[in-house]
């Protein structure tokens, strides 16, 4: 029996491994003829031919007819088939979701952004995600039998290999990529959610050729995605990253790990949270004292729309954990020594505010001869890189790419 190029790569076959490699040069590169692709894969044109033939019998690749030149025979170029399939990305997020969906080419199609969510570790929270999810794709455009995986971001320790999250929604040893497959009734990978907003950033954000980059994700928490020589740094058991629970401070707050001093804790979007709300219990002023006097809830995401806005108090505070943050990234750098550091996540959509002292505390404490060749830039995909992440993460993984 004749198997599917998908059913190739889970049998692993050297068909298989070649055609994923055809692929790879379409997405990265574009259309292009036979000739090229056999020149680039050092592969004979017969065989290229071949595998190229059966990726269009399967409807992964498609003939875009003749190539224009100025003169002589034109030969036909080929390339990835958008339609041949389907990817959707999920961005779990503290109060809020972003869902997306890419065809097999990288485009977004659909894409559904900030739906309220009470992020919680509770099977009803669970129950909750997974019936946002199956509402996204019942009313999508594209049948399900369409989409080929899903990619779900997850915060804190995540073995994506064996598909368990240590940190949310785990109930029980059952694998909870396991779990997602069983609700959303298709093929679903989870993730850490800084080290899938790197990702995102290295294929459609703000890097260019660079191949050694550090994400840093000022979000609620404080994470960290790793890149080296082009390709997502796991580490043993997928729990690389882990920036925000490095013992900084001498403090006596609990982090959300159960121990204490962690640099999360006092450099992160829930640190400027709740000292925002320390100081205005201590009579400081702000722009949200209307809505706090009328007794309503403040969350992160006010705090940082008000710094926009010029409010003082919350552009001291996020200053303040810019400076910190700078300090030790610092030391990332000298450790490190890559090309580029992306600052991204919630708080780093307040911009320069953030931006600046985090550059400034760079240039102070890393070793100027070690981060003289370091770029520091912002996300450029902003609050969509973890859900832009999620979508190639979900291609990478189904067709081997990673």
């Amino acid at each position: 029996m004749k198997h599917t190029f998908i059913e190739e790569i889970e049998l692993g076959s050297k068909n298989a491994l070649l055609k994923i490699n055809i692929i790879r040069y379409y997405i990265n590169n574009g259309e292009n003829t036979l000739a090229d692709l056999g020149k680039e894969m050092d592969l004979s044109i017969p065989t290229v031919t071949k595998l190229v033939g059966e990726l269009i019998e399967e409807g992964y690749v498609v003939d875009f007819g003749k190539q224009e030149t100025t003169g002589g025979r034109r030969p036909n170029i080929y390339g990835v088939n958008p339609d041949s399939g389907y990817f959707i990305g999920v961005d779990i997020k503290r109060f809020r979701i972003n869902i997306a969906l890419i065809n097999f080419k990288g485009d977004t199609i659909e894409s559904k952004l900030n739906i309220p969510f009470s992020y919680e570790n509770t099977p009803d929270s669970l129950d909750k995600l997974c019936g946002i999810i199956n509402d996204f794709v019942d009313k999508g455009s594209i049948p399900k039998p369409k989409i080929l995986s899903a990619g779900i971001n997850i915060s804190g320790r995540v073995n994506t290999e064996t598909g368990h999250s240590y940190s949310l929604y785990f109930f029980n040893e059952k694998p909870l990529s396991d779990i997602f497959q069983e609700r959303l009734g298709m093929h679903v990978t989870i993730d850490n959610d800084s080290r899938s907003m790197a990702y995102g950033e290295f294929m459609k954000g703000v890097v260019n050729a660079e191949k050694n980059i550090l994400f840093v994700n000022v979000s609620w928490g404080l994470g960290l995605g790793i890149i080296t020589d082009g390709k997502l740094y796991y580490g043993k058991s997928g729990f690389s990253g882990e920036f925000g629970h490095l013992s900084a401070f001498d403090n006596e707050v609990i982090c959300h790990c159960g121990k204490k001093g962690c640099l999360e804790t006092q450099a992160s979007g829930s640190y400027i949270h709740r000292r925002f709300l320390e100081k205005v219990a201590e009579g400081n002023t702000t722009s949200l004292d209307k809505k706090i006097k009328k007794g309503e809830a403040i969350i992160q995401e006010d705090i940082l729309e008000a710094a926009l806005k010029e409010d003082m108090l919350a552009i001291e505070l996020i200053e303040e954990v810019g400076n910190t943050l700078g300090k030790h990234i610092a030391g990332l750098i000298n450790l490190f020594n890559p090309e580029l550091v992306i600052i991204g996540g919630a708080v780093a959509l307040t911009g320069d505010y953030l931006l600046l002292p985090i550059k400034s505390a760079i240039k102070k404490y890393s070793l100027n001869l070690v981060s003289k060749d370091t770029a520091i830039k912002l996300s450029k995909l902003g609050d969509r890189a973890g859900v832009v992440g999620a979508c190639m993460l979900a291609r990478s993984k189904m067709l081997g790419l990673i």
